[in-house]
């Protein structure tokens, strides 16, 4: 299908680690990988500061596809722990400035980070693909 982008890398990301894509977009959505609390030579403190990190990561692979935060549709989030929500709900809201994608959050075992958090969103009008 000729119709499909495939985003490998995006600058200031870091690089997927397994056989998967930043995002892919088609057929006028974008549909991004999880992103996790990662970025090059940052070191980050408290949860809300990895909550920062991997929302940063996900406008970039937004970006990057020709969309952004504003063009979110659906957020899948996952927390480690139920205690996380509050902290998450905060520093989110902040990002989506008052927009309220649907959203799906639920706590689960994650290898070795706090929190991924995925999306689907549309293509901005006029962004090249």
């Amino acid at each position: 299908m000729s119709d499909i982008t495939r985003i490998d890398s995006v600058p200031g990301v870091p690089l997927a680690v397994g056989p998967y894509v930043q995002a892919t977009s088609a057929g006028g959505f974008v549909f991004t990988t999880g992103q996790i609390p990662a970025a090059p030579g940052e070191a980050h403190g408290s949860f809300e500061d990895e909550v920062r990190v991997t929302l940063r990561n996900l406008e970039a692979v937004l970006v990057a596809a020709g969309s952004d935060l504003d063009h979110v549709l659906k957020v899948n989030t996952y927390l480690g722990s139920p205690d996380q929500l509050a902290p998450y709900n905060q520093v989110y809201e902040r990002f989506f400035r008052g927009r309220r994608p649907a959203r799906t959050t639920v706590c689960v075992g994650l290898w070795g980070v706090s929190l991924e958090i995925d999306c689907v969103a549309v293509v901005r009008a006029g962004a090249e693909q």
